[in-house]
């Protein structure tokens, strides 16, 4: 239960145990009346405890992350925790339903007639599409409202992965090879920065192909300034074994100690370096000299974990880069190599980035890329990216007439997140679609109804009822089963996405790339649904309620 705080956390629990008592009170009431329906309000009482105990020994639970293994018992108490605090918020609103008709009956004699017409029962066929129609609005609603939220949590989880291995703001240069005097630009970005916040960083990029003694692959090469990177970027907490040290001191690569974690399997169980056997005991001290001499000091790189597994390389491995910018030879252009160390191995989460991205000190890139003293870029990194529009003109006059370019990530990301959003459209319409169909069983019932209650309809005009006033009684009668359904409907989603963001449901990383289900309620898309299905099932009652207006006296009483 992490998104809810401790006192928030207990003053919900205290209101999930007050309903409890409240509905087992409902079903003592009852107990004379109906025993089958006191049961039903016991039944919701006892889950409603089993969700408090279920909650509260879910939210003591470690959260497991990456390719921890996965404890069944832990598994089984969030999913319990889940589906009884589902099914108990349906017992409570449908506890609560009959509360709301009573209140409408004590309204107007629209509202009187209107709620009468609902909670009948004995209309028999009429009662059971009444049902229906509330069903097929709230499963409508149900649905969409959760492919929202799931769809949300996709798109979030894709923006938070890229903005924390990404810069916020990139100035480059207008010609590719790079920019020379950095220097005095980055000052002045970051004096241009001063007042809004943020950091800047140099880097100098490329492209290169990685090799080991087993395999090759394609890399986009980064060097960073160390001292400066982790405020930019999440590469820093993004690792996953090896030490960000050894990228600033790779001759500790050479002899790591035996306890050093230098790579996991497929499980997430770790792989040790272990004694070095050139290095025991029984080994003579000045072979011991000649050997570490021997081991030639590299410099470090760090590289992602798909990276890694292409390579098949640990941590204190060689891997060698090789340049497609190199010297002229006898045969054209040689391609420049030069080795390194694996000093880390990161995870992201994003598998394009996982996959090709390899970190080594800016010095080791410039001379690497024969590039001397320039960088590709200045990476910036400003407090709240959705402001970005707002940092990026203060940047541009920094960088004014220098031959630099700057873009934000909103602008280098701009195809991918307008897929999303487009898709998040059209799912919304696809599933509203549902929800008007749902509706076609509301304009039946109504229509039915208008049929059967023909003598009572002629009887109210013959006692002095308008025809609107007629008219409304049957469009508040669509709208309330309409709204029975989507409060059932958005209830269930909001009960269920929120369960699924709290407690989680764990996935395979490496089949889906992600660890745990992403969801993000957003209260704004819930209400909007609520609110499309509110209009499409108004919309539904203008027709069966008008045909109600229109039934004459007379001939609603001729065959009686």
């Amino acid at each position: 239960m992490a998104p809810l705080s401790r006192p928030l956390y207990l003053a919900f629990i205290t209101i999930v145990i007050v309903v409890s008592l409240l509905l087992v009170l409902r079903g003592i009431r009852r107990m004379s009346q109906s025993l089958p329906r006191a049961m039903f309000w016991w039944f919701g009482g006892v889950l409603g405890a089993g969700f408090a105990l279920l909650s509260t020994l879910a939210s003591g639970l470690p959260v497991q992350r990456g390719t921890a293994p996965i404890v069944l018992r832990h598994e089984l108490i969030r999913g319990g925790a889940l589906v009884t605090g589902t099914i108990f918020l349906l017992i409570a609103l449908a506890a609560l339903l009959p509360v709301i008709l009573d209140a409408l009956e004590r309204r107007t004699f629209v509202s009187y007639v209107g709620a009468r017409h609902v909670r009948a029962t004995k209309s028999g066929f009429l009662t059971v599409i009444s049902v229906l129609s509330m069903a097929g609005v709230g499963v409508s609603s149900c649905a969409l409202c959760s492919v929202t939220s799931i769809m949300g949590g996709f798109g979030a989880d894709l923006k938070r992965k890229i903005l924390g291995n990404n810069a916020h703001i990139v100035v480059e240069g207008e010609r590719p090879g790079g920019f020379a005097d950095w220097e005095e630009h980055l000052a002045k970005v970051r004096v241009a920065l001063g007042p809004v916040g943020g950091a800047a960083t140099p880097v100098v990029a490329g492209d290169a192909m990685g090799s080991s003694a087993s395999n090759t692959a394609g890399a986009l090469v980064r060097g960073i300034d160390p001292d400066t990177i982790g405020q930019v970027i999440d590469l820093k907490n993004n690792l996953e074994v090896g030490n960000f040290d050894y990228l600033i001191e790779p001759e500790k690569l050479v002899d790591l100690p035996a306890e050093e974690i230098i790579g996991r399997g497929p499980g997430g169980e770790p792989y040790f370096k272990g004694p070095d056997v050139r290095f025991n005991a029984e080994v003579d001290p000045t072979v011991k000299e000649f050997l570490r001499k021997q081991t030639k000091t590299y410099p470090g790189v760090i590289i992602g974990r798909e990276l890694a597994k292409s390579l098949h390389v640990l941590v204190g491995e060689e891997v060698t880069l090789l340049s497609p910018i190199g010297e002229l030879g006898p045969t054209g252009v040689m391609p420049k190599s030069r080795k390194f160390r694996v000093a880390a191995i990161f995870y992201s989460g994003m598998y394009e980035y996982d996959a090709t991205h390899a970190y080594v000190l800016k010095d080791e890139a410039q001379r690497f890329f024969s590039m001397g003293d320039k960088i590709t870029h200045i990476d910036i990194r400003v407090p709240d990216p959705e402001r970005v529009a707002e940092v990026r003109p203060v940047v541009d006059q920094a960088v004014a007439g220098e031959g630099l370019r700057v873009r934000d990530w909103m602008e280098m990301n701009r195809n991918l997140f307008s897929a999303l959003k487009l898709e998040k459209i059209a799912t919304f319409i696809i599933l509203s679609i549902a929800i008007a169909v749902a509706s076609f069983c509301i304009v039946c019932t109504l229509l039915l109804m208008v049929t059967e209650k023909g003598k009572e309809i002629a009887i109210l005009k013959a006692l002095g009822a308008s025809d609107g006033a007629v008219m409304r009684i049957f469009m508040l009668e669509g709208v309330i089963i309409g709204a029975i359904g989507t409060i059932f409907g958005v209830g269930t989603a909001l009960a269920f996405c929120l369960g699924l963001s709290w407690f989680g449901v764990r996935l395979d990383p490496d089949v889906y790339y992600i660890d745990r289900l992403p969801v993000n309620v957003n209260g704004v898309d819930y209400a909007l649904v609520a609110l499309a299905a509110l209009v499409i099932c108004t919309v539904a009652t203008i027709y069966p309620a008008r045909a109600a207006s229109r039934l004459s006296p007379v001939d609603g009483l001729r065959y009686e």
